[in-house]
């Protein structure tokens, strides 16, 4: 079985768009979806640099945009599908619960009630790498912090105030360091509650379908086959933690063979190889890559088109 998987913020690179934009079509559609997000993607995906493509209301429609881009040339219908964070928004719209439009639409909001969300306080994210996962957990909880993304093969990020970070600098939990990262806000905590609630008040607006494909949750791991369930996740995952690792023990429950990461990958297909152990993994990062996707498919997929408008 394959499953397509989409990144999340900090997936993105200056320029990593360029080349997608030369596929027929691809320049059209990415204005249309630069309209609605209200947003030049052309220029940010291909002009901007790193320190401008890493504002959150960039950052998030930008990779939505990149992932629906790739996934458009693949050609295939997935046994799953998911995503990383903003990535779900991408794996929603390749499900059909979101029209790209919309999904356009949504994101932009995101971003934008995100970054506002983060503005209030000053607040990071910090990578904690190795040690016992529960040891970990009991560690950031007594300091005051969230552990805001479990994405498993020993990887927990965790969120919160830039004092309660640097006290997690300071005092790591056993067996494990810590690498702080370049994110603008404690995403995924009670931090982000401001920007849930611009995301409840849209969502009414939004054209919603119940999934064509499997669709694994963040919130838990499990499979969502109600449209209206699905984004009232989307909206509420905001500000609660992301599950990845629940995520990849549902791929390896629904005996997934291959896993493809649409545009920008690299990072879901690197937890999978630690966590997925003999499972095929193949990462999207230029058109170059469509060859070795496409024999992947041919392989585990189901041939089919993907939407791509």
């Amino acid at each position: 079985m394959l499953v397509l998987v989409a990144p999340g913020q900090g997936a993105q690179t200056p320029g990593f768009l360029a080349p997608w934009l030369e596929l027929p079509g691809a320049a059209d559609r990415l204005a249309g979806w630069s309209a609605a997000a209200e947003l030049d993607l052309a220029h940010f995906g291909t002009a901007a640099d790193a320190e401008a493509i890493r504002d959150t209301k960039v950052a998030q429609p930008l990779l939505v945009a990149a992932g629906l881009l790739s996934a458009a040339e693949l050609g295939a219908t997935p046994g799953l599908v998911a995503g990383h964070s903003v990535g779900e928004i991408t794996a929603a719209t390749l499900a059909g619960v979101l029209d790209p439009t919309d999904a356009m639409t949504f994101v932009a909001a995101r971003g934008r009630a995100m970054a506002d969300a983060a503005a209030i306080t000053e607040t990071g994210m910090s990578a904690v790498l190795g040690g016992d996962p529960a040891v970990v957990v009991a560690h950031l909880t007594a300091l005051g912090l969230t552990p805001a993304n479990s994405n498993g093969a020993g990887q927990i990020v965790a969120a919160g105030t830039v004092e309660q970070l640097a006290e997690l600098t300071a005092n790591p939990p056993e067996g494990a360091r810590v690498r702080p990262l370049k994110v603008a806000g404690a995403f995924h905590t009670a931090h982000m509650a401001p920007a849930v609630a611009t995301l409840e008040a849209l969502a009414p607006t939004l054209a919603v379908a119940d999934p064509l494909l499997p669709y694994v949750s963040n919130a838990d791991g499990q499979t969502v086959d109600n449209g209206a369930e699905v984004v009232r996740r989307l909206v509420a995952q905001v500000s609660n933690p992301v599950r990845w690792d629940l995520c990849m023990e549902t791929f390896k429950q629904h005996g997934v063979t291959a896993i493809i990461e649409v545009s920008p990958g690299g990072t879901l297909v690197g937890l999978a190889k630690r966590a997925l152990p003999g499972v095929r993994t193949l990462a999207l990062k230029t058109p170059d890559d469509l060859e070795a996707a496409r024999a992947l498919i041919a392989e585990f997929g189901v041939p089919a088109e993907v939407p791509a408008e």
